[in-house]
């Protein structure tokens, strides 16, 4: 079975979405695809994935199908698994116009993987995904139950697969301690864009900051706020945290810290005491993920599959969106419960290995890969 990932993502852009694709072809011993001069690409190629550029602009990309056609063509290709919707409308497109051989319509089998939400009730979503794909791959009930009442797909077009992630236990933590000694270190990860909420996070630690000056408590200088990523919000969030006082050069605790783009968020989770999700919307989070692999207590908003990863009052808290006093008073309940913090973190981690291990995502995937192949 010769399976095509397909992924035109912007070329400084990566995110959960791409490193299931990469993990996911990894683990499948196949082919991924991406956009030349793009992260994708490269982390692909750095991890053994077979890639091949297809520069995909717009939503109608004549010239790009035709390649697209004539490589599914050429390599045979089985299955194709697309990313965003504009992948579909050109790339669904190749597999619906191409044939294995003269004279015969065999056509490969086309997959949407949707991580998030990707598709409103427009009826250029309908016609996209019911003409031009097979089925879709998520990674939520909660995303298969909003597609459900869409009423456009029969009852298995949706297949839910949930993610991996691997094995932590090996990691060295970061020690925030040589920076911050005798400092509690929350922790968030994600793109500086608003979907992630980090303004929602900076506003609770300037909650906190208030509350715990007001009761002349010294909590307060207990606290550090950790965020690692990058993207268009950075200069917005950097100056709202300096606007709340608590920014990194304040002289005052707590402080919000920006890490910049990290390559692995691993150490940093092992080497913090709590994890925060601000999120306003999500698919499955997969920091989240990343942070109960690693031991960690989390903290959630009540966003998509969130639930579906944390068992509130069990591996961590669940919160509502678009809230940062809920979000204040969580961190404040919990962060100096030391016993709480540690049953919370077992529990997640034991969560995961019972759930959300890559091999079990892999098998998951390709036995719904056969299943789709045979059917076709």
């Amino acid at each position: 079975m010769r399976v095509m990932f397909m992924n035109s993502i912007g070329s400084n852009k990566f995110g959960g979405g791409e490193k299931w694709m990469i993990v996911a072809a990894r683990g499948l011993a196949d082919a991924g695809r991406g956009k030349a001069g793009s992260k994708l690409l490269a982390t692909g190629q750095s991890r053994g994935v077979e890639t091949q550029p297809f520069n995909i602009r717009a939503d109608i990309s004549p010239i790009t199908t035709i390649r697209i056609a004539r490589f599914l063509r050429k390599e045979r290709i089985d299955v194709l698994i697309c990313n965003l919707n504009k992948d579909v409308r050109v790339a669904g497109l190749a597999a619906r116009i191409v044939s294995r051989r003269a004279g015969t319509c065999k056509l490969p089998v086309t997959l949407a993987r949707h991580g998030i939400l990707l598709c409103s009730k427009k009826q250029k979503h309908k016609l996209t995904l019911t003409l031009l794909t097979n089925g879709i791959i998520t990674n939520s009930e909660t995303i298969k139950e909003s597609y459900r009442q869409y009423g456009w797909f029969d009852e298995d077009f949706v297949r839910v697969i949930y993610n991996g992630v691997e094995n932590k236990d090996s990691v060295a933590p970061y020690d925030f301690g040589e920076r911050f000694p005798g400092k509690k270190v929350i922790f968030s990860a994600g793109r500086l864009a608003d979907q992630k909420g980090f303004d929602l996070l900076i506003e609770a630690a300037a909650i906190l900051k208030n509350q715990w000056k007001t009761s002349a408590s010294d909590e307060a200088n207990n606290l550090i706020f950790a965020i690692a990523g990058q993207g268009r919000r950075e200069g917005f969030l950097k100056e709202l945290s300096k606007k709340r006082g608590v920014s990194e050069e304040s002289s005052h605790f707590p402080r919000v810290i920006f890490l910049g783009h990290l390559e692995d968020i691993a150490p940093y989770l092992k080497g913090c005491d709590l994890f925060v999700l601000a999120s306003r919307f999500e698919g499955m989070p997969n920091a989240v993920m990343e942070a109960m692999a690693t031991g960690k207590p989390v903290i959630a908003t009540d966003v998509n599959g969130a639930r579906e990863l944390v068992t509130h009052g069990e591996t961590g808290e669940i919160i509502p969106p678009e809230n940062p006093q809920a979000l204040a008073q969580a961190i404040r309940n919990l962060i100096h419960d030391p016993d709480r913090l540690r049953s919370y973190g077992r529990a997640a981690r034991q969560r995961v290995r019972e759930r959300f291990t890559i091999p079990g995502m892999i098998r998951e995937l390709e036995s719904y890969l056969l299943e789709m192949t045979r059917t076709r």
